[in-house]
């Protein structure tokens, strides 16, 4: 419903907006947005800092690539900024993505 029936809710200091586009993700912890991914997921805006938010929602998301059998997901950026040393990367590392020299990475099981 986001884009549509709700609007986004504001980041601050963050220039990048998320948008309704097909392929995009959005993931929701208790019906709050904490996640959303542009097409591809390199790309993700945060709305939340808790930490054991952030670790439902990289478990969802891990669930999520699994369940749709995408061969690898890239988180390259977080609210326009590196994707390391942040809160969400050791939820996306504790939900079984990879750190790689281009971010952190969810590879297809084998």
């Amino acid at each position: 419903p986001y884009g549509a029936a709700l609007g986004w809710p504001k980041l601050d200091g963050v220039s990048h907006r998320p948008g309704r586009k097909a392929g995009a993700l959005v993931v929701l912890v208790d019906g709050t947005l904490v996640l959303s991914l542009e097409r591809g997921g390199r790309t993700v805006l945060s709305f939340s800092d808790d930490p054991e938010v952030l670790r439902a929602a990289a478990a969802d998301l891990a669930t999520t690539a699994r369940s749709r059998r995408l061969d690898t997901l890239t988180v390259e950026k977080i609210n326009g900024e590196g994707v390391y040393g942040t809160g969400l990367a050791l939820a996306l590392q504790e939900a079984g993505f990879v750190a790689t020299p281009r971010g952190y990475t969810l590879r297809k099981a084998v």
